[in-house]
């Protein structure tokens, strides 16, 4: 994983395998094979009922009546919820509540270039949610099934310690949790390290919605070439200073969304490192590193157009000020897998290039 990080207070914290139901009870005996073959098969399908009842209980969490949906070139279905209906108003302390608005942007924001909401697939139709409504990326029940448990759909899946409060977003790649290799904006949160709680996107109640044209977990579109044309997504983080709430940005003064503070323990007054950079999963099944790539595949020594980058880097300080880093420190656990360049300059500001291809002939 290729990471940059720095220690500052307070700020945010910006950021699978198939279950297999087997028993071990000792077999029940028969004077015929055919008699013991239909108990076996009675127990898995017995369990196999179980699963999908909680699969469709899930699923109906997630999935809430929509006003209208909207069909989208990669095929995902977005449904159109009235925006006091969608998941995060299931949880106990937003019950009846209604979407809020941010109190006082971070002094010194001044978003550069019109970047427009139409960066995503579903876009492109020409079709858009009505006011008063968010779209939501419609989950199936082989969503459900990719994940290792029912109960672990949706979540991370934790390999090294972390912070126990941390919220994420950016865009990723997931096979595992979307079934298919395009790239998403994500949002991501957790309480207790990823062990029992938050989830990414809208999986879970948890991150607040309140933007009608971005719909968290769909594809973005255009992305970047190698050797050609580079596209890049702004995103601005800050704790809101009246109600303590987390607010996302996207692009110049989109606001997409807010975690509200009550779901976290550290974070709830401020937060004390932030993270910017890429990460991958490596379960070496075969006992050799995962050939998966980050960012563009290449490494950061070949520069614009080539590889991955992160620019204007800043931090939203204790008066509620945007400031530039200032104790910036890079890092790649596997430098020869995958690793980073930091530098600085006029126009980028602090920046950094990242990524590589994965196992090769330096990494095994």
């Amino acid at each position: 994983m290729a990471l940059s990080y720095c220690k500052i207070s307070p700020i945010i914290s910006i950021f699978v395998c198939f279950l297999y139901l087997t028993f071990s009870a000792c077999p029940v005996r028969s004077s015929e094979s055919g008699n013991y073959r239909q108990v076996n098969q009675t127990f898995r399908a017995s369990d196999d009922v179980q699963r999908l009842k909680m699969i469709r209980a899930r699923l109906k969490k997630i999935n809430k009546p929509s006003v209208k949906t909207i069909q989208s070139p990669d095929g995902d279905l977005i449904d159109c919820v009235v925006s006091d209906q969608q998941p995060a108003f299931d949880h106990p302390q937003l019950k009846g509540e209604k979407p809020l608005e941010p109190e006082g942007r971070p002094k010194g924001h001044n978003p550069t270039g019109a970047v427009s909401e139409n960066f995503q697939l579903w876009r492109l139709s020409g079709e858009s949610c009505p006011e008063g409504t968010i779209p939501i990326r419609r989950t199936w029940e082989q969503d459900v099934l990719r994940a290792n448990s029912v109960r672990g759909f949706g979540r991370k899946i934790r390999r090294r310690p972390v912070r126990r409060d941390s919220s994420g977003n950016g865009h990723e790649v997931s096979p595992e949790l979307y079934g298919d290799n395009y790239p998403r904006f994500f949002t991501y949160w957790t309480t207790d390290a990823y062990q029992t709680s938050g989830c990414y996107n809208l999986l879970c109640s948890g991150f607040v919605q309140t933007n009608s044209r971005i719909a968290i977990g769909a594809a973005i579109s255009p992305t970047s070439s190698y050797d050609g044309g580079q596209f890049d997504i702004s995103l601005l983080v800050w704790k809101d200073p009246k109600h303590g709430n987390w607010w996302l940005e996207f692009g110049s003064g989109v606001l997409v969304g807010y975690w509200p503070s009550f779901l976290f323990t550290h974070l709830r007054s401020h937060a004390s490192m932030i993270q910017f950079g890429g990460e991958i999963v490596d379960t070496r099944p075969w006992g050799f590193h995962t050939s998966t790539q980050m960012g563009s595949g290449h490494f950061a020594g070949e520069g614009f157009g080539k590889a991955s980058y992160f620019r204007n880097l800043q931090v939203v300080d204790w008066d509620n000020g945007l400031i530039p880093l200032q104790n910036l420190r890079v890092q790649a656990d596997n430098p020869d897998c995958y690793d980073i360049q930091g530098g600085i300059n006029s126009v980028w500001g602090n920046y950094f290039y990242y990524g590589g291809p994965g196992r090769n002939e330096r990494c095994s």
